[in-house]
Formats: structure tokens, C-alpha cells, sequence
């Protein structure tokens, strides 16, 4: 009987030891709650013994959770509409906080998530969503941070992912984009013959010096088209040899049965001259000046 009673009671000791365990892993801790009263002490990973009925054990997560932010609609300062989704990354670094202040921590954040970006939305202007993201992504996580500190969570980092545009912002920027490569194209080639113009500038003042460099420049240009096309070689004449040329070329006679041209002015051809008869037969006296 004795040995009866002492195998009962060591079934019993084992059987309470076996429901009083617990296993930790090792990205978890442990908080025990003695009659509805969390204990400051934190069970760590490995196994962790407690008192069946009196304790209960809660087991908290320490790894970051990634939590996708739903696409918030909202308009810019500048009077855009956008729809922006961003990601939340946050820890637990105090399981105590984290189960005691806090309901459920993980639905807190992401309601915290949702109106800090609906406000950054309206603080920002399109051209700050586009291109300034690593700054906007920074006074997110400042947004988020300061009330999850007092939940014991920790936000590590805060990315926006997308930005969506309506159609027709999509096609007024593809248009500003076009012009914008198109003016920069512009003022690159001006830029171009504006500095042609000057070494060209440069050496026609250095060839109207020395004569002898530009007809070494045209020997050369010669050559080049020589050898390019063999068949073919051009040379280039100066204008103003052919207008030298033309003015010195004496004037064509006309045809020995043509006429010459008569002039507007005084005509040179003889007059018949006529008698004319005076009353008194006299010739008319002369007037004096």
C-alpha cells in the first residue's frame, strides 16, 4: 500500500511539473500572470517552469513584422489627386507594454499608419511624392513612432511604395517631360554652333594673317575629296575672281543692221530749216539781256 500510494503521488507530481511546462523559442518572451497579475520577471527562451492553475503564461513576438498600409486617397497641397500605399516595419522591444497598454498593438500601428500618411499626403506637394521620398519617409516614421512608444513597439522603418496618378496628370507630365527634353536639346545645340562659330571666327582671323593657311586648307580639303571619290574632284573657285572677271570683259558691238537706240533726250537728227517772213522784211533786232 505504501508503495502504491508513493507511485500516486510521484503520477501526480509528474503530471502537474508536465502541465506547469512551458518552451520559449527563441524569438519570444514570456509574461506570467499570477491570479490576473503580469509579473515583472520575463521568461526567456528555453523552458520555463510555472504553477498550474495559479500562472498563465503569454507568449509576445520580438521579430519585425511587415505591415503593408493600405492605398490612402487624399489631395496635395498643390491640388492633385493621388492615392499613396506605403509599408510599416516595427518591433515589440517591452512585451509588458506592448500586452498591457495596448489592446491589440498590431491593428494600432496600422490605424496610425493610415492617418499619418492621409496627413503627410495633404502636407506634401506631387512633385515632393515623386522625386523627395527618402524625406517624406522619414517624417512618417516620426508620425508613427511617437505614439507607438508608449505600446512598447518600435518602428524601424517606413516606405512609401506607390504613388498612382489620375490619366490625364500621367499626360500633362508626359507632355512637360517631352518639352523639357526638347528645350534642353535646343539649347545643347546652340550651345554647339555658338562654339563652332568662335573657332571658326578664331581661324579665319589666323588664316587672313598668313594667306598661305588657307590655300594649305584647301590643298587639304582637295585631298580628302580625292580620296573619297576618286572620280570626282571639286574645286573651289572664289567669287570674287568671277565678278573681277566680268568686269573687265569689254561689252558686245551691236549688229552692223541694227539700229542704234535712241535716246530720250534732244534729238540729233538734222532739221530742214524754213524761211520765215517778217512784215517790215527786217530780221528781228536782238534782245538785250
Amino acid at each position: 500500500m505504501i508503495i502504491e500510494a508513493l507511485i500516486g503521488i510521484g503520477a501526480v507530481v509528474v503530471l502537474g511539473a508536465a502541465s506547469g511546462a512551458r518552451i520559449v523559442k527563441q524569438y519570444e518572451r514570456g509574461l506570467i500572470y499570477r491570479f490576473g497579475k503580469v509579473r515583472q520577471h520575463i521568461r526567456g527562451p528555453g523552458l520555463a517552469l510555472i504553477v498550474p492553475v495559479v500562472d498563465r503564461m503569454q507568449k509576445v513576438n520580438m521579430q519585425i513584422i511587415t505591415m503593408p498600409v493600405p492605398a490612402q486617397e487624399g489631395i496635395t497641397r498643390d491640388n492633385v489627386t493621388v492615392r499613396v500605399d506605403a509599408v510599416v516595419y516595427f518591433n515589440v522591444v517591452d512585451p509588458v507594454r506592448a500586452a498591457i497598454n495596448v489592446q491589440d498593438y498590431r491593428f494600432a500601428v496600422l490605424q496610425v499608419a493610415q492617418t499619418s500618411l492621409r496627413s503627410i499626403i495633404g502636407k506634401s506637394e506631387l512633385d515632393d511624392l515623386l522625386s523627395n521620398r527618402e524625406k517624406l519617409n522619414e517624417g512618417l516614421q516620426l508620425m508613427i513612432d511617437n505614439p507607438a512608444l508608449a505600446w512598447g513597439v518600435n518602428i524601424d522603418r517606413v516606405e512609401i511604395k506607390d504613388v498612382a496618378l489620375p490619366e490625364s496628370m500621367k499626360r500633362s507630365m508626359s507632355r512637360q517631360a517631352e518639352a523639357e527634353r526638347e528645350r534642353r536639346a535646343r539649347i545643347i545645340t546652340a550651345d554647339g554652333e555658338y562654339q563652332a562659330s568662335a573657332k571658326l571666327s578664331d581661324a579665319a582671323k589666323v588664316m587672313s594673317e598668313t594667306p598661305a593657311a588657307l590655300q594649305l586648307r584647301l590643298l587639304e580639303t582637295v585631298v580628302e575629296v580625292a580620296a573619297e571619290k576618286n572620280s570626282t574632284l571639286v574645286l573651289p573657285f572664289p567669287v570674287e575672281l568671277l565678278r573681277f572677271l566680268e568686269r573687265a570683259a569689254p561689252e558686245p558691238a551691236p549688229p552692223a543692221d541694227q539700229k542704234p537706240p535712241r535716246t530720250t533726250g534732244a534729238s540729233l537728227e538734222p532739221v530742214d530749216p524754213k524761211p520765215v517772213a517778217f512784215p517790215d522784211g527786217d530780221l528781228p533786232q536782238q534782245r538785250k539781256s
